[in-house]
């Protein structure tokens, strides 16, 4: 653990008298409760932490930190939490709650503590609907700038693919306001970098005219693991980009969220959305259902507003150890080697083993070309154990004997949102870009952030 950082009170009062949110010590009564994310296994321990309750308060906490030589690290919602604030300046952005929808425009803006669950329902109201991500209690600009992989992915591609505006406080304590037009490179590397060139306190995004979805989960017992996952692969071969859809292999616990008949056991939960019609969903379907009898089938004509029981992700905090890789292919071998780790089988901690259908419009470069890379995979596989601190290791050294053992089938590379507390080193974060994008962001990271003060996330270091 780092030694405290002891800061000079009269600037911690100045600091205070400029900010319009709380400013807090270790000590301080809400200190604690400030700190408070989805994410139970990273511990912060900042120096200071700001409540911002707009951008001239993130303006002031980047000028403090960068007067007194220590990091900035961004706190939303924490379920992308990855690298502990140990001595630095945390800024707290759940206070930051506009949104507004322009329905003619078809298009959203949110600022920096806004999660998926209120775009979806404003959007709703006009028959729009976000590229949102899987949980309604991601924040929305987290997700965003790490690329976001979400439901309506194969239709229309990453969220970050259809951002058109970015507010950002850089490291030099200005506030910008960021397009394709004004920082033409700003904008590319904002959108895929997460948070490495500034705090980001607002985004405008595209709505898509989606008010309605064939989707809902099939849950299979665990024992037919190998029969759904080896139709599924055969299933996702030659789909419409208007199915996107995922298998995971679930042991959830037997607790009060869970419904009754999936406590404590290994199902199979294939998820689906289907932006087609209900009988033409029906009909991609059926050769999933004809595997026989299902534990519970959710799959029917739903609003877009009830995306998130898809994939019924917890809400509450959770102490989560998560990995992820990227797929080439899910060949027979393939899938032998993930029912090896996580099958019925196995004497597996994990509580869930992900495999989601990529391809379609996330395997084009977008209209606006941006920093998301490797989107020549065919799938992206994730993991998820939960545990405490005495069960890290143990759980961490798991994944990652999982992932090594899929090596053959991987591109090599890794999808940034999907990577975690022990994926953060530069030379692992490296491979969540091609070459040539991660040259280039080193570079824009030495013009725009020399000291790398924005340094608490998926580091890419100042380079040139």
């Amino acid at each position: 653990m780092a030694q405290p950082v002891r800061l000079d009170a009269n600037a911690v009062d100045r600091l205070r008298a400029r900010v319009a949110g709380p400013v807090l010590l270790p000590g301080d009564d809400d200190f604690a409760g400030e700190l408070a994310t989805y994410n139970l296994t990273v511990v912060h321990r900042p120096a200071v932490v700001v409540g911002a309750s707009g951008p001239e308060d993130v303006r002031a906490a980047v000028r403090f930190a960068t007067d007194h030589g220590l990091a900035v690290a961004v706190l939303a919602a924490g379920h992308g939490s990855s690298v502990p604030s140990d001595g630095a300046v945390l800024v707290t952005v759940r206070r930051m709650q506009a949104l507004t929808v322009d329905a003619t425009a078809r298009t959203a803006r949110v600022e920096a503590g806004v999660r998926w669950a209120e775009v979806i329902e404003q959007a709703g109201k006009f028959g729009l609907a976000p590229l949102n991500g899987s949980s309604p209690t991601v924040s929305v600009i987290g997700y965003t700038l790490g690329g976001g992989l979400g439901p309506m992915g194969r239709a229309y591609g990453y969220a970050a693919d259809h951002v058109r505006s970015l507010d950002v406080v850089t490291a030099d304590g200005e506030i910008r306001h960021v397009t394709a037009e004004t920082e033409p490179d700003l904008f590319w590397a904002l959108r895929g970098a997460k948070g490495n060139f500034g705090v980001v306190t607002a985004i405008e995004f595209d709505l898509f005219p989606v008010a309605r979805l064939y989707g809902g989960g099939l849950f299979f017992p665990g024992e037919q693991a190998v029969e759904v996952l080896y139709r599924y692969a055969e299933w996702t071969a030659d789909l419409p980009e208007e199915m996107t859809s995922s298998v995971g292999l679930l042991h959830l616990p037997p607790l009060p969220f869970v419904p009754e008949p999936l406590r404590d056991r290994l199902v199979v939960h294939v998820r689906i959305a289907y932006l087609g019609t209900a009988a033409e969903g029906e009909r991609l379907v059926a050769p999933l259902r004809d595997l026989g009898p299902r534990i519970i089938d959710t799959v029917a004509e739903m609003p877009y507003t009830a995306i998130a029981s898809v994939h019924a992700d917890p809400v509450d905090p959770l102490p989560l150890y998560e990995s992820g890789a990227l797929l080439r292919e899910l060949t027979p071998e393939t899938i032998d080697t993930i029912l090896a780790f996580a099958g019925p089988e196995a004497d597996s901690p994990l509580v869930l083993t992900e495999v989601r259908h990529l391809g379609g419009a996330l395997g084009r470069p977008p209209a606006q070309p941006n920093a998301v890379g490797n989107r020549d995979a065919a799938y992206s596989f994730f993991a998820v154990a939960a545990g405490g601190p005495p069960q890290a290791r143990a759980l961490v050294d798991y994944q990652r004997d999982f992932v090594d053992h899929l090596t053959p089938w991987t591109t090599g590379r890794r999808y940034l949102n999907f990577m975690f507390a022990h994926d953060t080193t530069p030379d692992q974060v490296r491979h969540a870009f091609d070459p040539e994008t991660y040259r280039r962001l080193g570079a824009l990271k030495k013009r725009y952030d020399p000291a790398n003060t924005f340094r608490i996330n998926h580091n890419i270091p100042p380079v040139g």
